[in-house]
């Protein structure tokens, strides 16, 4: 599990830094840049995840519930990554094919911006299941009395993938970008193929049987009420939409605020290049290392819920301090560090907080709603920031958004923090709505 999150991470460094660049090395605006690399993505992973919760949770199989959508969408994840690496030739390639044939009206910035959009669709959909169904996994095959230090080593390990791929691999993004993606793809191929065979998961019962007459519309309003009907899973989805909300636009954004924005008549950025950018990033995820292992059995000592109280507090403050205080390369290492150590006690106990909550029984189901919330937020927020930024000029304010959104994440931890204890808290907390088993279709007051 831990070797798969460490080929994962890199992975997941890799599409959201690349591609970025990739658009940006021919001529994409912020708005276009923040739809294909996030709005994009999460957009379909809103449509998606009620499939992917469902037919998981209800999959029963030789290799489990959970590890025959990691078999069978990996392949085409690996393909597409290959793909991306290819997007420069291809886009020249589609070009000189098409003006042959007497339609080559078009660029080859234009076909090239054309060739990720595609590449980035069909890695989206399949990702989609792999993302989903790799965290299910986590409540199936880990303790519960021990999530919190799993999670801690999980994103320890994770960080450390993010290390490797920020201070070692970033710098030769423009040079030998074919290279990087089908390095990548052969460690995630590798990595999720030894993860199905080596993980094994236990025997579940059989899942509950469809009323008559229940087709596949039907099901999905069950799913919408069971889900969405009480306030306090409500407040639960809360957190993730606020805090993705905040550091999704900031992981795109801030690489061009700390080297160049490479637009006309916009403000001064910090000017580093992406060799000095990549170990300034090399030097955050280091600092979330230790942060992730204090946090795990922190989280199982005094509950996920209450740490991420103080991740999303502290995360705010940092936000609002980087837009205050970064005025050159040193204080940029600086508060970049404070920020991503603040935003590491969340990330520690988010994961864990969400199997201590949710119903066990139809984890993947609820999972997959908090993630449709979750991805809400993606997927408006960077096309938004987009425009501003496309009207301000000046890639600082991306700290002030980010700052913002974090802050009511803080407020709605708050109201999650006061429920939680209204329903028994430490000792007696049962999740609303649920009983013997079953999914009591009464509101939670």
């Amino acid at each position: 599990m831990l070797w798969g999150d460490f080929c994962f991470v890199i992975m997941e460094s890799l599409v959201p830094s690349l591609v970025p660049l990739q658009l940006r090395w021919v001529g994409a605006g912020d708005t276009l840049v923040g739809a294909l690399t996030n709005s994009l993505p999460s957009f379909i992973g809103i449509l998606m995840n009620p499939i992917v919760g469902m037919q998981s949770d209800r999959h029963r199989g030789r290799l489990g519930r959970r590890r025959p959508f990691l078999l069978w969408c990996t392949p085409p994840v690996v393909i597409s990554l290959v793909l991306l690496g290819a997007a420069k030739p291809a886009g020249a390639f589609l070009q000189r094919i098409l003006a042959n044939l007497g339609g080559g009206n078009l660029t080859i910035a234009a076909w090239t911006i054309i060739w990720i959009g595609l590449c980035v669709f069909v890695f989206v959909i399949f990702n989609t299941y792999i993302l989903q169904v790799y965290q299910f996994l986590f409540a199936d095959v880990i303790p519960e009395k021990i999530m919190g230090t799993f999670v801690g080593i999980y994103r320890a390990i994770g960080a450390l993938g993010a290390l490797a791929f920020n201070r070692w691999v970033l710098g030769w993004a423009q040079t030998y970008t074919l290279h990087i993606y089908l390095l990548a793809a052969l460690l995630y191929a590798s990595s999720f193929m030894l993860l199905v065979w080596r993980v094994k998961e236990g025997s579940y019962p059989p899942p509950p049987e469809l009323r008559p007459g229940r087709g596949r519309l039907a099901l999905l309003g069950v799913y919408f009420r069971e889900c969405f009907r009480h306030r306090f899973y409500l407040n639960v989805y809360c957190l993730p939409f606020f805090f993705w909300s905040a550091i999704v636009p900031f992981a795109t954004f801030v690489l061009f605020f700390a080297t160049s924005a490479g637009q006309p008549r916009y403000a001064n950025t910090i000017g580093l290049t992406l060799m000095e950018f990549g170990r300034v990033k090399g030097w955050t995820s280091l600092v979330q290392v230790p942060v992730f292992f204090i946090v795990g059995p922190i989280v199982d000592r005094f509950h996920p819920v209450r740490v991420a109280m103080v991740g999303l507090s502290l995360a705010s403050f940092s936000y609002f301090a980087c837009f205050w205080f970064i005025r050159g390369p040193t204080t940029l290492l600086l508060w970049l560090v404070i920020n991503q150590g603040a935003c590491a006690i969340f990330l520690g106990a988010y994961l864990a907080l969400l199997p201590r909550l949710f119903p066990r029984e139809k984890y993947g189901q609820f999972f997959s709603a908090n993630q449709i919330v979750g991805f809400s937020g993606v997927v408006i927020s960077p096309m938004l920031c987009g425009v501003i930024l496309e009207t301000i000029r000046d890639y600082r304010y991306i700290f002030a958004w980010c700052g913002a959104c974090a802050a009511i994440g803080f407020v709605a931890s708050i109201t999650l923090f006061t429920q939680w204890k209204k329903l028994g808290g430490d000792m007696q907390y049962t999740p609303p709505g649920v009983e013997g088993g079953e999914l009591d279709p009464q509101p939670a007051t």
